[in-house]
């Protein structure tokens, strides 16, 4: 049962990891969650009955061999029995598979919306609207909880009924054996013993074949997640090593989100060891953008190339695993500070560490703190201030020593003092780094070599040119 839990676990874990970007955009993460934890126990609990039932009918199968060598009519009539049991009781197996299947839909109901809201505590405490997400988790609670009843009814009444009814039978095999087949009393009494057992047995086979298709609804829906998974697998694109020694460049790029179109036949360069800036409005692709540099999104038309090779002949792992990047969410892990920095890297050190964290300007507040490094920084980073989190996300970015830095808004909560150190830190670094930040910043534009504007499906160059400009630049 464990090894089946495992395997699950690991099969959606590697599945999930290995998907492409829009899976993730599309599917809650409490959802995810839900199936690795809850239903793939389920499962595994739904192959120990399994397991069980299989057991029992193969006791079943002796004791009914036991009964034929002894007497061959009223073996039949035991089995007949036993079936006839079965049949009567069945629809209370039918209900309890019903209850299963409405358990793991509204299980999985709570836990995303659980988890959605847990992480919008603080704003909906703020303004006292917690009452919103109450009434929300308050309905899945009930309809879970109708969907629990309907189990342990329809699981009870199978045990309850089932005593009676085997009892009845006995009790009818061992009359007709006395007084219609004239089975000897000795005889009759080995066969009362036995038939006992066996009824027994086909009674625990028909309860646990019904706890497994309780768990049968998360098993399945187990299914359809790890299917759709392995469905949205992401694939490599080439097998070239890629360098970062030249340029990116973008060249007559489209990409739409199905009907919305995002860039219409653009056109930019990424000068290697510069720093690059993109602004523009909210909402107009600036990190759509970034998403295509990175593989996470696919181009509809045109192309782009590092160092002259198109990204698409380029080994994708390699190449991000040569990219550092800060997103605008900073998102923290409820560890240490050094466990965030190197994710569990077990190459990186504690120089490394301190290395990175100098550079994101945040080693003075580290060293300050009772444990330094090894604090923990709670949950989704709690313990540390919006400044803080987001240089200890600017320090795990630059730990592995990237060549490409990608900065997503990602000094939008310093004050000007602390980012105009960082982006001296970071200015220090260019040559062997290549910086591309989406800034409204005054800083990170000041700092940068070459600024592009997006704008109305197009990208405009306003400073640096360095090659190709979109059209009507």
């Amino acid at each position: 049962v464990a090894h089946v839990a495992t395997d699950l676990r690991l099969s959606l874990l590697r599945s999930f990891l290995s998907t492409r970007w829009e899976y993730f955009i599309r599917r809650p993460i409490g959802a995810l969650a839900n199936t690795v934890g809850a239903e793939a126990m389920q499962s595994a609990i739904a192959y120990q009955h399994g397991a069980n039932a299989v057991a029992f009918a193969f006791q079943a199968l002796v004791y009914s061999a036991v009964v034929l060598l002894m007497d061959w009519r009223v073996a039949l009539a035991a089995l007949a029995g036993g079936l006839v049991v079965m049949i009567v009781l069945s629809r209370l197996v039918r209900t309890a598979r019903r209850a299963g299947d409405d358990q793991a839909e509204h299980m999985k109901s709570l836990i995303s919306r659980l988890s959605d809201n847990l992480q919008s505590i603080k704003p909906l405490k703020s303004m006292g609207r917690e009452n919103l997400a109450d009434l929300l988790l308050t309905r899945d609670a009930n309809l879970l909880n109708d969907a629990l009843r309907r189990q342990v009814f329809g699981r009870e009444a199978l045990r309850s009924l089932q005593e009676p009814l085997i009892t009845s039978i006995l009790l009818f095999g061992v009359f007709a054996a006395i007084h219609f087949w004239d089975v000897p009393l000795a005889t009759v009494t080995v066969l009362a013993l036995v038939l006992s057992k066996l009824m027994a047995r086909i009674g625990k086979i028909q309860r646990f074949y019904q706890a497994a298709v309780t768990c049968e609804g998360a098993y399945r829906s187990l299914e359809r997640e790890l299917q759709g998974a392995v469905g949205a697998r992401e694939q490599e694109f080439g097998s070239t090593p890629p360098t970062l020694l030249s340029e990116i460049d973008v060249a007559h790029l489209d990409f739409s989100y199905e009907e919305r179109v995002i860039f219409n036949d653009i056109s930019l360069t990424v000068p290697a060891g510069k720093w690059t800036s993109i602004v523009g409005a909210s909402g107009v692709g600036k990190t759509t953008l970034i998403d295509l540099l990175t593989g996470l999104l696919r181009p509809k038309r045109g192309q782009i190339a590092i160092d002259g090779t198109p990204l698409s002949d380029l080994h994708l792992s390699t190449w991000r695993r040569m990219i550092g990047y800060v997103p605008q969410e900073t998102l923290l892990l409820h560890d240490s500070i050094a466990t965030n920095v190197t994710l569990g890297d077990t190459s990186l050190d504690e120089r490394d560490v301190e290395r990175a964290l100098r550079a994101a300007g945040a080693w003075t507040f580290v060293s300050s703190l009772p444990d330094g490094a090894e604090s923990s920084v709670g949950e989704r980073g709690a313990l540390l201030s919006g400044g803080q989190r987001q240089r200890i996300a600017l320090a795990r970015a630059l730990v592995h020593r990237p060549k490409l830095l990608i900065l997503d808004e990602a000094t939008s909560a310093l004050d000007p003092t602390m980012e105009a150190e960082i982006c001296e830190t970071l200015h220090g670094l260019l040559g062997d780094l290549t910086i591309l930040a989406i800034s409204h910043q005054a800083g990170l534009v000041a700092q940068a070599e070459v600024v592009y504007k997006v704008e109305n499906q197009k990208v405009t160059c306003t400073r640096g040119a360095p090659g190709a400009i979109s059209p009507g630049a």
